[in-house]
């Protein structure tokens, strides 16, 4: 896959790194990267998170969004209007629960992140909703 234009390397993990690297996850961590889950709405540790920084993937490090664009969507979960890098993101068809969504993964390690929607602010119309769980944050120094 190469390397994305913030420079960051894309190259997708094998099945033993991603084990690796989720040696030391949580049940409900696992639950959401691994097996495609959510968490409940409004329990998440960065839902209220109005510090300046990054929020990377949990699994494996990758920046997935900024703060910059950040908005309370009132929906209960993390909401961004666009991603770090648009090549920081994976978008696949989702029709599990009875509709159609666009889920979104990590390119890099395959974690589930969560759902992106066209109902979100602009200037992108898009809101990203994420689970806490799948992300890190590390504020800006």
């Amino acid at each position: 896959m190469g390397v994305s234009a913030a420079g960051y390397d894309l190259t997708p993990l094998t099945p033993a790194q991603i084990e690796e690297k989720a040696a030391d996850l949580t049940p409900e961590e696992r639950k959401v990267l691994l097996d495609h889950g959510t968490e409940h709405p409004f329990c998440g540790t960065l839902l209220d998170n109005k510090k300046a920084g990054a929020y990377y993937c949990r699994l494996c490090d990758l920046p997935l969004f900024s703060s910059d664009s950040k908005f309370d969507s009132g929906t209960g979960w993390p909401s961004f209007f666009q991603p770090f890098d648009p090549e920081h993101i994976r978008y696949l068809e989702d029709t599990s629960m009875g509709m159609a969504r666009t889920e979104i993964r990590c390119p890099r390690c395959d974690s589930h992140l969560g759902h992106v929607f066209p109902d979100g602010p602009p200037p992108t119309g898009k809101r990203y909703c994420l689970n806490s769980v799948a992300m890190v944050f590390q504020e800006n120094e």
